[in-house]
């Protein structure tokens, strides 16, 4: 069997198995990974974006496997690259909950099941799959999110989509609402995009939607993330103290944030998904700020069991939590406020000093809002 062959066998059941998207990317001998002059500039967009800072605290992502991928596993030739939609419908008792008490935002993403699990659970049974169907020997490394892969640059160059401004990749059919999963492997297989031809057209044109409606500005140009300004970073992958000049911005978010993704035109008649396990559980949904805030370290284990809100820990979400009460509190006038500066009494007595300094801060807007 050709690679061709292979290539279009493999995405057919990786689609069977409930990956909306997948393309191959044929990793170069020689320097050059990818094999062009684009790539080059993508890697070296990555190598300055890391020079200015704009990673924060993400020291992970400073590692020279992602501008290789052949560093991850000896004789890699390829690299299938599959997205699964997320786009998932709001309960529809959504609206009405939002208004009876101050709730919090968290993420699209993190509604449902844990989506690094169930990709990777997916991403076994098609090398499953494919160790079944052909009798040559390979072998296959596969990462959700996890492992020293550029994924973004990695499916434009795939086929699937194009990188935004606001830096997420884009299918002109499915938005911008997708999970990315790789498989490194040493299988030979046919790129996508034949020699020469050009990823998806950038169909932004003009837009400028997701830079303008950031709360904290967290794009410096077009294209370019700074990390320590965004929402997500601040709320999840940060874990110390919140600047508090970003603080007031944030409003309501405790995981993560979609602003940028939700004004994009691209997603406004993007397809829900129908796979359950991406359907938003009633607790994480817009949950009562208040008693995540109370959270004990257990409850907390137990409320994002199988949930990728989890990484967040327990600190940084009681810390994220005071933040948007403060900021709650003053949006909502005085109705709220006996009740929350009790609990926030408690919180800013805390032995954990980073829970403390971000409830006394949250007091302060309170007293600001009187």
């Amino acid at each position: 069997m050709t690679s061709d062959e292979k290539a279009r066998w493999i995405c057919e059941r990786a689609r069977a198995l409930g990956f909306e998207l997948c393309g191959v990317v044929a990793l170069a001998a020689g320097c050059d990974p990818f094999g062009g002059e684009e790539t080059r500039k993508e890697f070296a967009h990555f190598s300055e974006w890391l020079r200015r800072g704009y990673a924060g605290e993400m020291k992970y992502l400073d590692d020279p496997r992602r501008t290789d991928p052949r560093r991850i596993l000896q004789d890699a030739r390829s690299l299938l690259v599959v997205a699964m939609n997320y786009n998932s419908p709001p309960p529809s008792s959504s609206s009405d909950a939002r208004q009876q008490t101050p709730r919090g935002w968290i993420s699209r993403y993190a509604w449902g099941e844990d989506y690094h699990q169930v990709m990777q659970d997916k991403l076994r049974a098609l090398v499953a799959e494919i160790r079944a169907r052909y009798a040559e020997p390979f072998e296959a490394r596969t990462y959700v999110d996890t492992g020293p892969i550029l994924e973004r640059v990695a499916a434009k160059y795939a086929g699937l989509g194009w990188l935004a401004k606001n830096t997420c990749l884009i299918n002109a059919h499915l938005g911008s609402w997708l999970f990315l999963g790789v498989i490194v492997t040493t299988l030979d297989l046919e790129p996508t995009l034949a020699p020469g031809e050009t990823p998806a057209a950038d169909l932004c044109g003009s837009c400028t939607r997701c830079l303008e409606a950031c709360p904290t500005q967290a794009f410096p140009e077009p294209y370019v993330l700074d990390a320590r300004l965004c929402i997500s970073y601040l709320t999840i992958e940060l874990r110390g103290s919140i600047p508090e000049a970003l603080r007031p911005r944030m409003g309501d978010a405790v995981i993560g944030c979609d602003i940028c993704q939700d004004v994009c035109p691209w997603n406004r008649k993007a397809p829900l998904t129908t796979f359950a396990p991406f359907h938003p559980r009633d607790s994480l949904f817009a949950p009562e700020i208040e008693p995540l805030a109370s959270l004990s370290p257990e409850r907390f284990s137990d409320l994002f069991q199988k949930s990728a809100a989890k990484r967040a820990k327990w600190r940084g979400l009681v810390r994220n939590a005071c933040v948007a009460l403060g900021n709650c509190a003053v949006e909502r006038g005085s109705a709220t406020h006996a009740r929350i500066e009790k609990l926030l009494d408690a919180l800013a007595a805390s032995n954990d000093p980073l829970i403390a300094e971000h409830a006394h801060w949250a007091l302060s807007r309170l007293s600001e809002a009187h």
